[in-house]
């Protein structure tokens, strides 16, 4: 318990104090929003070559990563529009309840990941990363199309084009090129990144905390509560379930758990304003699920104990 805690706590620590330098307008509203896309189109790649390129893939079930992760997301899909009468009073408004149940926030992912399980958990999560971005991207223009507002027209081949550019996707595919073809990290190039890695996750996080956005918080409370209880409660069930069913190896059963039980991505806002979503809701969830995760995700980590789970340190 204590261990998870002083791993998850300095990560919480900077998301609060990312808010206050909001608050404080420091050093300006225009820094933060170019530190979040220099930290997502440069560092963060950085930082999953940096562990994909050296990394041993032989102790690494990726086979299981791959079909659990898969089901874990089409199971909770299923789920989520079976309710959607019931937590949504309009179309839109379940497209932003679906974004706050099923995405996840990849910042504060790796971070927990690299403070609870090291490098080999990194792997895993860089896995996992790979296969639930664009998975998770297509399922959620699916949505949209299905139940979406009067935003833009859903283009295939830009969704398809957007998934293939994604600079972590490319970062993960780099990464494993170099791994596979045996060429590694060569001359200067791993302590560069090296540097570069350790400034994504600092930069990364306080990012998350200037995001947040209180006034958001007094839109609809009954949706927004919702996608709290689907994202914190219901998809680490199911993750549970599956990894148990399956038989999974406990790293990956750990690391998958803590996934599901991230908050959503601040790019739902994104995704809500341009194809007629809820976007006034999207953003009180993405507050509401940044903040109660601060309770929520060490409690969860912290529940696996009692069910059978050895949760090592990594």
């Amino acid at each position: 318990m204590t261990a998870t805690l002083d791993a998850l706590g300095p990560i919480f620590l900077l998301v609060l104090l990312g808010f206050a330098l909001q608050r404080w307008q420091f050093p300006g509203d225009g820094f933060w929003p170019l530190a979040e896309r220099f930290t997502y189109y440069l560092l963060f790649p950085a930082l999953l070559i940096h562990n994909l390129a050296p990394a041993h893939f032989a102790g690494v079930a990726v086979s299981d990563i791959v079909l659990l992760v898969v089901t874990m997301l089409l199971v909770a899909t299923v789920m989520l529009v079976a309710v959607r009468h019931w937590v949504s009073a309009t179309p839109a408004a379940f497209t932003s309840f679906y974004q706050g149940g099923i995405r996840f926030n990849t910042y504060v992912g790796l971070a927990a990941v690299n403070q609870l399980y090291g490098d080999q958990g990194m792997v895993v999560a860089a896995v996992t990363i790979a296969i639930m971005i664009p998975l998770i991207n297509v399922l959620c223009v699916l949505i949209f199309a299905f139940y979406g507002g009067q935003g833009e027209k859903v283009s295939w081949g830009a969704t398809a084009m957007q998934i293939a550019r994604n600079p972590l996707i490319l970062g993960c595919v780099i990464g494993v090129l170099l791994n596979v073809s045996g060429i590694g990290l060569p001359f200067w190039s791993k302590p560069a990144l090296g540097i570069l890695s350790q400034a994504a996750l600092p930069v990364g996080l306080l990012a998350v905390g200037f995001a947040l956005n209180l006034r958001a918080l007094r839109g609809a409370i009954a949706p927004l509560g919702w996608a709290c209880v689907a994202k914190f409660l219901a998809l680490p069930l199911v993750a549970l379930m599956l990894a148990r069913i399956w038989g999974a190896e406990p790293l990956v059963t750990q690391v998958l758990i803590l996934f599901a039980a991230l908050p959503t991505a601040s790019s739902s806002y994104i995704l809500a304003r341009q194809m007629g979503g809820d976007a006034p809701l999207m953003a009180g969830i993405i507050t509401a699920q940044a903040l109660l995760a601060m309770a929520t995700l060490p409690i969860t980590l912290m529940l696996y104990p009692l069910l059978g789970l050895s949760l090592g340190t990594g």
